[in-house]
């Protein structure tokens, strides 16, 4: 009889077995105790491939007195989502019975699938286990994220996979070489699902030690976590542009070559240059914005591959400059006044005077465009006040 696949062999049936995401499902972990106590509130998984929210989620079913259904948001429409909250809703009323729904890759239900079951969640009629490897504030209809706690869940640690891996040669009754064991460790990215299906296949490639060059060819090619429209997209160019911020140019390249290896939009990585080169350089060195803005148009008008040496061009420039924020610091300054204060009359003096009866009324009245600079012409009720 052939076996079923490794990685459901190894999946953990209770919170004592699961590997990682100590905070919580550990001795104190919050989802433990309030499975423990059947007092589960709705909530979103959210965190990386591979980092154990669908097994969490089968855990709790196995766990819980409540009716469990697993939906997964690929393949699942309203009409099914409607089919479960009706029976949910006689379930409550007949057996005073909760209802646990599970949806896989709930970010891929757009807006009116989430409202669908929204009423459900709301009375209680079911509690809602969601998943996803995006942002939830992203993803998931404020009314929804609202209702529900988020429980963030990292990337396993080399000491979870390393758990990971003894437990699966343990089921396949193969050891390991540790130079194969450390680039498997290293090269998984933090990703169970990833360390168990490479060695999966590694297992067929071997009768009893699992080598090097076995895992390597399981592996292919270490792949990298990079979604352009996910999370790791947004975390990989805060890293690149907080590098440039610290006058950190290796850092700066080393996030660069991250985003463009894994085919980011060079306009997307250059329009956040040209933003940079005023934000955090400004005053200091003034040219940098011409500098970006360069680096963006070469990027527009020859592409990829060619483009990404530009890119690197700029990315150190910028990373080199001096920094002054004085001017964007003032400037935000400003808008807070006037998002505070309102439209303050204009001095008249300063006024637009385009015709007899405004220059009769004072428009334009004193004006002297190269004044002493004693002189301030904010609004009476800011006069004087300093922004830059």
């Amino acid at each position: 009889m052939e076996l079923s696949p490794l990685a459901d062999r190894l999946r953990p049936k209770d919170f004592a077995d699961f590997f990682g995401q100590e905070h919580l499902v550990g001795p104190n972990g919050i989802l433990k105790r309030l499975v423990d106590k059947d007092e589960l509130p709705s909530i979103i998984f959210w965190g990386p491939p591979g980092c154990g929210k669908t097994t969490l989620a089968r855990i709790i079913a196995r766990k819980t007195k409540s009716e469990f259904i697993h939906f997964s948001a690929v393949s699942s429409g309203i009409d099914d989502v409607k089919k479960v909250v009706k029976q949910a809703g006689e379930r409550k009323k007949l057996y005073s019975q909760k209802t646990i729904l599970f949806i896989d890759e709930i970010h891929r239900f757009n807006k009116l699938q989430q409202d669908a079951f929204l009423p459900a969640v709301e009375d209680g009629t079911i509690t809602l286990i969601g998943a996803t490897t995006e942002n939830p504030s992203f993803e998931v209809i404020g009314p929804l994220l609202s209702r529900c706690r988020v429980f963030v869940l990292t990337l396993l640690t080399p000491s979870d996979l390393s758990k990971i891996i003894d437990r699966a040669l343990k089921e396949l009754k193969l050891k390991i070489d540790r130079k194969a064991k450390e680039f498997l460790l290293d090269s998984s990215n933090g990703d169970g699902r990833i360390t168990i299906n490479v060695l999966e296949i590694s297992s067929k490639l071997t009768d009893k030690t699992i080598k090097l060059k076995d895992i390597e060819e399981a592996m292919q090619r270490k792949t990298l976590l990079y979604d352009k429209a996910g999370e790791e997209h947004y975390n990989t160019i805060s890293a690149f542009i907080k590098s440039m911020r610290a006058s950190d140019p290796d850092a700066a390249l080393y996030y660069l070559a991250r985003m463009v290896n894994a085919g980011e939009d060079p306009l997307f990585i250059a329009r956040r240059m040209v933003v940079f080169a005023s934000e955090d350089i400004g005053m200091a060195q003034p040219t940098a914005l011409v500098v970006a803005n360069d680096v963006f148009r070469a990027c527009e008008t020859i592409g990829y591959p060619e483009c990404q040496e530009n890119l690197a061009h700029g990315a150190v420039y910028l990373a080199l400059a001096k920094k002054d924020r004085s001017a964007v610091d003032a400037y935000f300054k400003a808008l807070e006044d006037v998002k505070k204060l309102g439209n303050l009359p204009i001095p008249l003096e300063i006024r637009n005077a385009p015709t007899k009866l405004m220059k009769e009324l004072g428009y334009g009245k004193g004006y002297e465009p190269y004044h002493n600079k004693i002189k301030s012409f904010l609004p009476d009720k800011l006069k004087g006040k300093k922004y830059f």
